[in-house]
């Protein structure tokens, strides 16, 4: 397919809702500098089958793309990526559909036997998918049909690595959105290597899989330039930088940062191991406020013990070293760290679940935050594979059983397959100290968010500085008509990254949109963060909201409450 035809416009989208991942960035900036013009929607609150089609239409009016991609990186969107690609095959069967991300790659025999889907790419996308949009008809690591509809893999060979990744960074920033609110969306990612080089039991992506799907034999760092680049190109468009495991170590990071001010900006670091305290040192003294999740893979020093040593899970701290690491970070006000594990690991025990729960109560008294979940079933991971060797059963394990379940689910329904002990009696013991960490975990949280305001408490307001747009470049000419373009939209965001965006003078009668807190109800909320430009007394607010917009005093106060609760206001 192609014919030397080159494919341009492009759009780029994620096969999930809310924010795709910054891989689509990553490959649209590639595709920009390769003379191709490519945009992305990068997020996406369509909740039903009618809605993701009313977006498509408007999406495909408003761009008229020759290529639409669809990253399908997490397994759990598979029903939602088809669809898309239905949808689109629907709406103009001459656009060319390609897929692509880490679970397209580990399902490319499935995925390629579909009519609404041309390619499939293998790996990292950036070099295939611009030599499909230049009309290449054997465009490299990727999945075509023959003539008569069937489909072909030609050898998989890695296209990047640590000598030849120096062309991939972000670019072109101005010109990928289509809306102030997908620019908006953006979380900050940034990624400083690539691949992994454990083989943890429970991880579809580990380094077999990456090996086999991606043909990346093993991880790397990339070039500090590519990663200063990125840097350059989205400090000032983004209010947190984000980071995963790979580069964790400050003469990298801080060769990155070089040239940047970083320092109004949060950044959140997820790792694993206990970083090196030059790391975390460099890190608060770069950010203006950080936030660490340290993986340590169960919250049984015992069963991470024993799992490490048949190398079945990736080095981990002992629990000695863990309480050092979050002892240690204590002399960095700006800096705080979550613990996060899984339960129902295999070799779990009696033993090993009174472990779990004595260590997150000893981290919960040290303040810290924990972060858990029970043991998933992940496409390719070894112990959804092969369940049995651990006494496990698997909800799925086959394409089908995937694709089954996500599609049964109801819209909202974030649930996935699980893995479970064959062992009724084990499997009820592990549930039960699941739902006690559960309960432990979560009630610690709402202790460090729950604001105590009464009459007497003072509050200001800690939300950035207002911002106004109109209607059309907020939300893009694509989701709003002609006829309230011109609107004002005024956006804030809370100090956790919760945007609020009002348009007090769009009445709901006139149009419509989830995205948006309209009419009065927006003109009373920017009056409620107006009272609070300084430190205000919330009995003399609620006086002054009856007076400023007629809201009685019950009212005022659940006002105030919604924006603690999403720090906006905060303790003066």
């Amino acid at each position: 397919m192609g014919g030397g035809r080159v494919l341009s416009p492009v759009l780029l989208v994620g096969a999930g809702t809310g924010e795709a991942t910054c891989g689509i960035l990553y490959l649209a900036s590639y595709l920009r500098r390769g003379g191709i013009e490519a945009f992305v929607r990068l997020y996406d609150g369509d909740e039903t089958p009618a809605e993701v089609v009313r977006s498509l239409e408007s999406l495909v009016r408003r761009v008229r793309p020759k290529l639409v991609g669809i990253s399908l990186k997490w397994f759990h969107h598979v029903d939602r990526a088809l669809l898309i690609a239905r949808t689109l095959r629907k709406i103009d069967p001459s656009i060319r559909v390609v897929m692509g991300g880490n679970s397209a790659s580990y399902w490319w025999r499935e995925l390629s036997t579909y009519d609404c889907i041309d390619y499939v790419v293998l790996g990292d996308g950036e070099v295939p998918l611009l030599s499909i949009c230049q009309g290449n008809p054997t465009p490299p690591n990727c999945v075509t049909r023959t003539p008569d509809g069937k489909p072909t893999r030609l050898p998989l060979g890695y296209v990047q690595g640590a000598t030849n990744s120096e062309d991939i960074y972000y670019s072109h920033f101005d010109e990928l959105f289509l809306s102030q609110i997908d620019l908006n969306s953006f979380s900050g990612w940034v990624a400083p290597g690539k691949g992994c080089g454990e083989n943890c039991l429970y991880c579809g992506g580990a380094r077999g899989n990456q090996k086999a799907a991606f043909g990346r034999a093993k991880p790397f760092l990339r070039a500090e330039e590519s990663v200063r680049k990125d840097h350059q190109e989205i400090a000032s468009r983004t209010w947190q930088m984000r980071y995963d495991f790979a580069g964790s170590s400050a003469e990298f990071l801080g060769s990155t940062w070089a040239g940047v001010d970083l320092s109004r900006h949060c950044c959140t670091y997820f790792l694993w191991g206990v970083p090196r305290i030059e790391l975390v040192d460099a890190l608060a003294r770069t950010f203006e406020r950080v936030y660490m999740v340290v993986d340590i893979g169960c919250f049984s020093e015992q069963q991470r013990l024993e799992q490490m040593k048949r190398g079945l899970l990736k080095p981990c701290a002992k629990d000695a070293e863990l309480i050092a690491l979050i002892e240690g970070s204590r002399r960095h006000p700006n800096l705080s760290v979550e613990i996060s594990g899984i339960g129902g690991l295999p070799f779990a025990s009696q033993a090993t679940l009174a472990e779990e729960v004595k260590l997150v109560e000893r981290i919960i008294d040290l303040d810290c935050v924990i972060g858990y979940q029970r043991l998933e079933a992940q496409p390719g991971a070894l112990v959804t594979e092969h369940p049995a060797r651990f006494d496990m059963v698997s909800e799925a394990k086959t394409f089908t059983e995937f694709l089954d379940y996500f599609e049964r689910r109801e819209p909202g329904d974030v649930s996935v397959p699980m893995i479970r002990f064959k062992d009724a009696k084990l499997e009820a013991a592990v549930q039960r100290t699941s739902d006690q960490v559960d309960a432990m975990a979560w009630k610690h949280r709402d202790t460090r968010r729950n604001v105590s305001v009464n009459g007497r408490t003072r509050l200001v307001n800690t939300a950035s500085a207002a911002r106004r747009f109109t209607l059309g470049d907020w939300l893009g000419s694509h989701r709003a008509p002609a006829r309230v373009a011109g609107e004002e939209v005024t956006v804030v965001r809370s100090v956790d990254g919760i945007t609020l965006s009002c348009a007090p003078t769009l009445q709901p009668r006139k149009f419509s949109d989830p995205a948006l807190v309209q009419g009065e109800d927006g003109a009373i909320l920017l009056a409620a963060l107006g009272t609070f430009a300084r430190p205000t007394t919330v009995s003399s607010a609620v006086s002054q909201l009856g007076a400023k917009v007629r809201l009685d005093p019950h009212s005022a106060k659940e006002v105030i409450d919604h924006l603690v609760d999403g720090k906006f206001l905060q303790p003066a």
